[in-house]
């Protein structure tokens, strides 16, 4: 599929008054500069961010509120329930509130909601158990501010609850008795993109203050907390980039037990946001998304390493389970589409049998591999329950309102949405879903690369490359810097794991460097030894054997004109 390849604009002026002014390469000064970072108060917070650099958490709506109650219930040695997600996120949630308020003396339970069962959020049905078991204070994490009705419904059996989210609310929040929510309308807080393990962290921030405990009270927390904040893909920026610097370097040296155990297992050499994406996060979802979320939960709060290990090997199991049916989905949809779907605007496909804990995984990969809008639903008894994911410049959730008359409820933003309908509605759906997609001429959007900076290869060493791990733990609204490579001779070309993937040797000027692109490998019979290309990607050192070269991580390539 055809790119297109956008560079920012850089101001040359600026790269080199920076770079001078800061004593550091040019090419870290380009992407600072693009990054709009060119003070050295700004750079360096972003750099090098503290525990000073905190927020202050009384800002929030109804924080003092909240504190106010908790402390009360510590000092009467209350009981209370902790209603969270069941995924990354959530788990991470209780995990830290939990922990916290057990050490200021309180009896803590946790309630997480069966994904398979209850589906996200508020329940009746667990609001009615909470309270015959005995709770009459709740705090929700990682969810809440939508369950207008469930609230009402504990508040009708006397039960009180604290609301801490960090999702959109809508017209009218809950009459909870604090809503920690700094998506409000009347939020003053200055930041509003925390994670809900975010917003659990300010909590426990504010309740230290009041009662005049030392920072590290909360900070120690800070491990987990990142942990949740990266798994949840929010903007690594301003606060979450101060959780995730600063967290990532306690999750190096944990004392958790659970999360200890875990990262032996995951056995990631180097601890970065990466190893937190694709080996952490991964296993606690899967927990969820199997089924049997109280799992992740057990083994961040197990105290006995013995125990610990066994769990994280039940973790790694299940994560396991959950690839291989993810594959045999995936596979079983893109024969589908192969056959009947390619030509269409949008892809959705629905079946029998499909686990819908896992459809959205695939939902994702779908959308990636053919740049569509796509949705898959798995039917039972006659309903479907179905993922959707969109691309750049494709509202799905205002496609769905468009197509509302044949579903039976659906949620979500333009990205990323759930929806639920009767099977015998499917077609008519997928008909009302495709002709919207076709008006909106979503076949001419295109895919397009944001390049950082065009470089030379001889100014590509690794003293330049290593410069740039000042940029991170990188993530959403913190890319790994893209660079343009032009005119490069291929030297050397073959492909890796069975055809999967494309092993270059790239030369220019007397230079040569290694390049990979993964899952690439269908494009070793499209080139030549000689040919000379240009290639988009990351630049990244790699270690073998203890020599250490540099690498290009290909993003995409064309032929040199």
């Amino acid at each position: 599929m055809n790119k297109k390849w956008e560079c920012y604009e850089v101001d040359e002026e600026k790269v080199k008054e920076l770079a001078q002014k800061l004593n550091i390469n040019e090419l870290l000064a380009k992407i600072l500069v693009n990054k709009k970072l060119t003070e050295k108060k700004d750079i360096e917070l972003f750099t090098n961010p503290t525990r000073k650099d905190f927020l202050d958490p009384f800002l929030m709506p109804d924080m003092e509120i909240a504190v106010e109650r908790i402390l009360k219930a510590i000092k009467s040695k209350e009981s209370i329930i902790i209603y969270g997600d069941y995924d990354a996120d959530g788990i991470t949630s209780i995990t830290v509130l939990k922990s916290y308020l057990e050490e200021r003396g309180l009896e803590v339970a946790s309630y997480i909601p069966n994904r398979l069962d209850e589906g996200y959020g508020l329940n009746n049905k667990a609001i009615e158990k909470i309270y015959n078991d005995g709770y009459r204070l709740m705090i929700t994490v990682d969810c809440g501010i939508t369950g207008i009705d469930e609230i009402n419904y504990a508040s009708s059996l006397g039960i009180e609850t604290i609301i801490t989210d960090h999702h959109e609310p809508a017209e009218k929040i809950p009459n909870a008795i604090a809503v920690v929510d700094a998506k409000r309308k009347d939020n003053q807080y200055p930041f509003n993109q925390l994670a809900g393990v975010g917003v659990v962290f300010k909590l426990i921030q504010a309740i230290s203050i009041k009662l005049g405990l030392e920072e590290k009270e909360y900070l120690k927390y800070l491990d987990i907390v990142c942990i949740g904040t990266i798994s949840d893909i929010v903007p690594l920026v301003d606060e979450n980039r101060i959780i995730a610097k600063l967290g990532l370097k306690l999750v190096a040296q944990t004392r958790n037990i659970g999360l200890k155990a875990l990262l032996e297992i995951i056995g990631f050499k180097k601890i970065d946001s990466g190893a937190v994406s694709f080996g952490i996060a991964p296993r606690i979802n899967a927990c969820g998304r199997m089924g049997n979320e109280q799992l992740a939960l057990d083994l961040f709060l197990c105290k006995d390493y013995e125990l610990a290990k066994r769990l994280a090997m039940k973790l790694n199991e299940y994560n396991v389970e959950r690839q291989a049916i993810e594959k045999n989905i995936f596979d079983e949809v893109v024969e589908n589409i192969e056959k009947s779907e390619k030509e269409n605007s949008c892809i959705i496909i629905g079946n029998e049998g499909w686990h819908h804990g896992i459809i959205g995984i695939v939902a994702s990969k779908v959308t990636e591999m053919y740049f569509k809008p796509s949705i898959l639903v798995c039917f039972e008894d006659g309903i479907g329950k179905g993922s959707g994911r969109s691309i750049p410049g494709f509202d799905l959730h205002e496609a769905l309102m468009n197509c509302s008359s044949k579903l039976e409820k659906f949620g979500g933003h333009a990205m990323a949405v759930g929806v639920t309908l009767k099977q015998e509605n499917f077609d008519e759906f997928k008909k009302e879903l495709e002709t919207y997609a076709k008006k909106c001429e979503i076949d001419k959007i295109v895919p397009i690369i944001n390049i950082d900076s065009e470089v030379s290869l001889k100014n590509v060493s690794i003293e330049n490359v290593k410069s740039l791990s000042v940029l991170e733990p990188y993530g959403e609204a913190n890319k790994m810097p893209m660079f343009l490579l032009k005119n490069l001779k291929i030297n050397s070309i073959r492909s890796l794991s069975e055809g999967k993937h494309l092993k270059l040797t790239l030369k220019a000027d007397g230079f040569m460097v290694d390049a990979i692109g993964f899952n690439m490998g269908c494009l070793s019979e499209e080139y030549l030894l000689d040919d000379k290309v240009d290639v988009v990607g990351n630049l990244d050192i790699n270690s073998f054997n203890g020599n250490e070269n540099v690498q290009i991580i290909i993003k995409d390539i064309r032929k040199s004109y």
